[in-house]
């Protein structure tokens, strides 16, 4: 991997976005290798979550204007199979079938926020600066539209995208943009301790279950429900912690 650094500590994933010289910004080999990797961490069954993060003081700033820029010179479909790749992205963040924390610091401008929006658990430190900030560069957060608004509620984020105003990590977490906020010096293995003494395939059915009761109807809902807690009762992992709970008691 050229732009992401990858570590594995206590059965976790650390993925480092790893352009600090550019704050992180991602062009296409970058956004290659996030795609490739989190779908390839669908079959890693010992890991328990991944943890991303930014190399340097910023988390991210979005696309690389260097690359934006140059797209003036692709036809417009060249545009949108390269924005496809954008959105095949964000998507295999999203469906990743392990618990994926983002820790954002610095600043999360323009398509990080996508990043954002498909993560399960998000931190930021108390000073962190997000913006959607396309429109003062006379673009749209188009891709990332779906995926944020899936998160939060039109009411909120419409005036942020429309604006493209500065908004703090307070903001951030009133709109649903994150979830908790956490001290710089804080250790990565410190933000992961809450998945720990979790079952692994238990964070991963109920991130499928969830995933997949979001555009289910609800006689669908009936199933799906039903047959992952049956499945989940019988389950070896299941036996085995709950006789160990019992035990202890």
């Amino acid at each position: 991997m050229n732009f992401l650094k990858i570590e594995e500590k206590n059965n976790f994933k650390i993925i480092s976005l790893n352009r600090p010289e550019v704050k992180n910004a991602f062009h296409p080999e970058m956004i290659a290798e996030i795609t490739t990797t989190f779908q390839n961490l669908n079959s890693e069954k010992n890991i328990k979550a991944v943890l991303l993060k930014g190399e340097g003081n910023i988390f991210c700033a979005g696309a690389d204007l260097n690359w934006m820029k140059e797209m003036v010179n692709y036809t417009f479909e060249q545009n949108i199979s390269d924005s496809e790749k954008l959105w095949d992205m964000f998507e295999a963040i999203k469906n990743c079938e392990i618990p994926v924390i983002v820790k954002a610091m610095g600043s999360v401008f323009g398509g990080a926020l996508g990043i954002l929006a498909c993560a399960d658990y998000v931190y930021a430190t108390e000073n962190t600066k997000f913006c959607f900030s396309e429109v003062k560069l006379g673009l749209a957060p188009a891709v990332i539209s779906s995926f944020v608004m899936r998160k939060c509620s039109d009411c909120h984020i419409r005036p942020l995208m429309l604006s493209a105003e500065v908004f703090d990590t307070s903001a951030a977490e009133g709109v649903g943009l994150i979830h908790r906020r956490f001290h710089s010096d804080m250790a990565d293995l410190a933000i992961l301790e809450n998945f720990e003494d979790n079952g692994i395939e238990a964070m991963r059915e109920t991130k499928k279950l969830l995933n997949q009761i979001a555009n289910a109807s609800w006689a669908e809902q009936k199933k799906l429900t039903t047959t992952v807690i049956s499945q989940r009762r019988t389950s070896v992992e299941a036996q085995a912690r709950l006789k160990k709970f019992l035990d202890k008691k």
